[in-house]
């Protein structure tokens, strides 16, 4: 009997995407049957304490075709079997005329290699992202004849072009995002608004327990005690980390502070030089990328939570990151900008601090108050704790897109 859904994925497990391990998890607790597929090996070098907890087995495609020809081979012909395969290759060749890239070929014989192996008891596919794993999704799903569905986030929406959310909105059984401003988006593509439903990740309180937290009544000024300012983020352009360091460059030379960052990415060297340059390298701890226990335990010594999102030069851009529900969740003063859905969160002066994008010179201003004001800090703190608890709590989502699946389920057996 086929009852089982197969979850789609870029990377599997990454520390970086934990938001879908939540949702794995939360998925099985509402008994759903999963089987994990990743397009590409893991390389993190730990794993999150959920990741421990996931019952569903992992299968990994080929990350590149000509290491394993002789299992894309298997797939192609075992593909072209299928009633589907047709019609797959000729929405693939049609892809592929519009964007003639390696990638795009890729996908296809992931595609193959996914349709051959899918186990018997999957009933349905659900992609995470609607870039790369979803074009997977969708030839494999021409291929077998299953339908699936999709969660979109942030990159996958806004550097995709327009024709191909158009399409794949067309074929998709249903698609989840986790924004109004995504939503929006995409219902102006999808053939029907009600195909395109506001899921937001929130908050799992159990992994986020109420601080015991000491607010410290430093002010950055007297007795040269610092004041600590966080940052949990990749470090890639969207995070605008380089606006960031501007800004604590800016800081009036007599306040006393501290600056933690906690993640890896490709511009983490970059942005290390920039600090030097500027004279903030004795200021500044690089923690890299950290563990479940260590993030929780940074959260609790920090003072200010900071994240400068900016829309990337190649239209990529945060949905509402996790960090920053994860950091008003233990009752942190947030300064962030007014990009994409952020503001959906955070309400200017009344649960954080909001400045427009590229702006470090309002960034500087933003955490000059905060560092000098700690009754604000407290106020903020206390204000975004409230409504985070109160909005944005992950178990009632995780009900509604569970109800989502066993519906798909039940259709797939009528």
């Amino acid at each position: 009997m086929r009852c089982a859904v197969a979850f789609v994925v870029k990377g599997y497990p990454r520390l970086s995407e934990t938001f879908i391990a939540q949702e794995i998890r939360a998925l099985e607790a509402h008994a759903l049957d999963i089987r994990i597929i990743s397009l590409r090996n893991p390389t993190d070098r730990s794993v999150h304490p959920l990741h421990r907890e996931i019952r569903a087995p992992v299968n990994y495609l080929p990350e590149y075709l000509y290491r394993q020809p002789h299992r894309v081979w298997r797939g192609w012909r075992a593909a072209r079997c299928y009633p589907g395969y047709r019609r797959a290759l000729r929405a693939w060749l049609r892809d592929l005329w519009r964007d003639p890239t390696p990638n795009r070929v890729r996908r296809f014989g992931q595609a193959l290699v996914l349709a051959r192996e899918l186990p018997r008891e999957v009933a349905h596919l659900h992609a995470h992202f609607l870039h790369t794993p979803a074009s997977v999704v969708r030839y494999a799903s021409l291929i077998s004849g299953l339908r699936w569905s999709c969660s979109a986030h942030a990159r996958d929406i806004w550097t995709s072009p327009d024709w191909e959310k158009r399409e794949k909105l067309a074929e998709c059984h249903w698609v989840v995002t986790c924004t109004s401003v995504n939503r929006d988006h995409l219902c102006k593509l999808a053939p029907t608004a009600k195909q395109v439903e506001l899921l937001y990740h929130g908050i799992d309180f159990k992994r986020f327990p109420t601080p015991d937290r000491q607010c410290s009544r430093y002010d950055g000024l007297t007795n040269g005690k610092l004041v600590t300012i966080l940052s949990v983020g990749r470090a890639v352009e969207k995070k605008g980390y380089a606006d960031l360091l501007a800004a604590l460059a800016a800081l009036p030379a007599e306040l006393n502070w501290r600056f933690v960052h906690v993640g890896d990415g490709p511009l983490l060297p970059r942005l290390m030089a920039q600090a030097k340059a500027s004279g903030l390298e004795d200021s500044i701890s690089w923690l890299g990328p950290q563990p479940h226990d260590e993030v929780l335990r940074q959260y609790g010594k920090a003072d200010i939570f900071a994240l400068a999102c900016r829309v990337a030069r190649d239209g990529d851009r945060d949905g509402l990151p996790n960090v920053l529900m994860e950091a008003q969740s233990q009752g942190l003063a947030c300064v962030s900008t007014r990009v994409s859905a952020i503001p959906e969160l955070i309400d200017h002066g009344q649960t954080g601090l909001l400045v427009p994008e590229g702006d470090s010179r309002a960034l500087c201003d933003a955490l000059e108050r905060l560092i000098v004001e700690p009754s604000t800090r407290v106020q903020l703190g206390a204000a975004g704790y409230r409504r985070v608890r109160e909005h944005f709590s992950f178990e009632g989502n995780a009900g509604r897109l569970a109800a989502k699946f066993q519906l798909s389920l039940q259709g797939s057996e009528s």
